[in-house]
């Protein structure tokens, strides 16, 4: 079959690229690739995801995902990877207290589906979790402890169960839906919510660590 001048010059522009560009290829593929595993988790939880499904997804043969990740746990730790790799963007640890819970209340929104792939592992799986895992979380309980030391929150305080209260506090805009939609009768997707809540949630936190009022009663006047 003859090939019309267009076809020609398209393929003769496929051949000319660039190395490079050539080699970028498999990134957007697995890009894509880890999109849609994003999104299927999200929609059936790690369980429930089917890898033929993230296979249409992403347009691809479901032999693709084992060639790149090894299948579905290998894309589930893929996906970790990357958000860490964004938590380091966002998190600023200079920042308030305050302020970084308000900045995981905005991520949590930006990335639904990042909140709802932990809701359902949350759901579904109570086995003990992954090494890590536990050393991400205590590594967030070391800095927590600094920040203790430093006066930033009462010395009373376990920061376990501040870490613990934070992380709720941060995606309840994802865990709680129907409860925003009551208290604010709006979307609780919609960004003006989002803002309103991590305003709230930046001042909550700041109120930690302002001077409590002494409980002695004050001294009498001469």
């Amino acid at each position: 079959m003859k090939l019309s001048t267009k076809q020609m010059d398209d393929k003769l522009a496929g051949m000319r690229r660039a190395p490079e560009e050539r080699q970028r290829d498999p990134e957007r593929t697995k890009a894509r690739i880890l999109q849609a595993a994003l999104e299927e988790f999200a929609a059936k939880g790690f369980a429930g995801a089917r890898v033929s499904e993230i296979a249409t997804r992403a347009g691809v043969n479901k032999q693709l995902i084992s060639y790149y990740f090894g299948g579905k746990e290998g894309l589930y730790q893929a996906l970790n990877t990357r958000w860490q790799a964004e938590e380091s963007a966002f998190a600023d640890p200079s920042a308030s207290l305050g302020e970084l819970a308000a900045s995981y209340v905005r991520a949590n929104a930006d990335r639904r589906d990042y909140g709802r792939l932990m809701l359902w592992q949350g759901l579904t799986d109570d086995t003990a979790p992954d090494p890590a895992f536990v050393a991400d979380v205590r590594r967030d309980l070391e800095q927590l402890r600094r920040r203790q030391e430093a006066g930033e929150f009462p010395a009373d305080l376990d920061p376990g169960a501040l870490l613990v209260a934070l992380f709720a506090m941060a995606a309840a805009g994802i865990s709680f839906p129907r409860l925003v939609r009551a208290v604010w009768d709006q979307d609780p997707a919609a960004p003006e919510v989002t803002d309103h809540y991590a305003q709230q949630i930046e001042k909550l936190v700041a109120h930690l660590s302002r001077p409590r009022p002494s409980a002695d009663p004050p001294a009498a006047g001469p």
